[in-house]
This record gives structure tokens, C-alpha cells and sequence, in this order.
């Protein structure tokens, strides 16, 4: 099908102006030399994304974000949950805005699916310098207002 969608699960929707969203999650898969497949980024609570934790990877905490990846070849597909309760608390604690810590997240998970990791300490290097790679190229100025 070839798609990015966006849901909201547990909580009301917020605004993440889609359309800025989808272009950069388009741009930073091209940019990675792979192809859009079937990507969706479902939005939810600390208690659901806890209780997935817990049911598909047997882990008792809380999390940002869980990717479930679909990846064929080149095309990039998977599911992202993410916790807009931890983006929140991530945001205040590193004293940045709740949508650009959203964003970050998004692409992190992006990135977990064109085949970056983060379980070495140079791997959470190279995958924060992409991060924040995708951040810069967003004009985030006119969405926060």
C-alpha cells in the first residue's frame, strides 16, 4: 500500500500537523536510500503502551516507544507506539518543546527501521547524530506558536 498513518489510541488526538510530519518521515527514508512501505505511528498512554511492554516483550516499564518492524528489503514498514505521556515528561526534563521531542521520537523510531541501532555506546552516538540531523531540518517556528 505504500502509507504513513497516524492514530491515536487511549487519549485525544493532539495536533502534530501531519503534513509537516509526513514530509519529513518521506524525506529522511528516502534520505536513507530506502523505500516507503507501510509505516503507522499509533499515539497512546504510559498504560497502554506499559501493558504492550509487557504482553510482546516481556518488559515491566515504561517506554516512549515501541517499534514493531515489517521491514521487506528496501521497503520501510512497522508500527510505531509511542507514549505521548513519556514524550511529555522527556520534553520537560530536557527542557525542549513536547512536538520536537515528538518528532525526535518518530524519527528514532524511523530510524530503528532503515536499520539503525542503539545498543552500544556507538551506536546511541551515530543514531542521536541522526536524530538530531532530521530535528534541523524542520522549521519547528511555526508549529509551536
Amino acid at each position: 500500500m505504500n502509507s504513513i498513518e497516524f492514530f491515536f489510541e487511549d487519549l485525544q488526538a493532539v495536533q502534530i500537523h501531519e503534513k509537516i510530519l509526513l514530509l519529513h518521515l518521506n524525506s529522511l527514508i528516502k534520505n536513507e536510500l530506502k523505500q516507503i512501505g507501510d509505516l503507522t505511528v499509533i499515539f497512546c498512554s504510559d498504560k497502554y503502551l506499559l501493558e504492550m511492554n509487557k504482553e510482546y516483550l516481556d518488559h515491566d516499564y515504561y517506554t516512549d516507544i515501541i517499534t514493531f518492524d515489517y521491514v521487506e528489503g528496501e521497503a520501510i514498514s512497522g508500527d510505531l507506539f509511542i507514549s505521548l505521556d513519556r514524550v511529555k515528561e522527556n520534553a520537560d526534563k530536557f527542557g525542549i518543546s513536547t512536538l520536537k521531542e515528538l518528532y525526535r521520537v518518530v524519527f528514532h523510531g524511523t530510524l530503528h527501521l532503515v536499520g539503525y541501532n542503539d545498543k552500544t555506546d556507538e551506536e546511541q552516538k551515530v543514531m542521536r547524530e541522526k536524530e538530531n540531523y532530521y530535528l534541523s531540518e524542520v522549521d519547528f517556528g511555526g508549529l509551536e506558536s
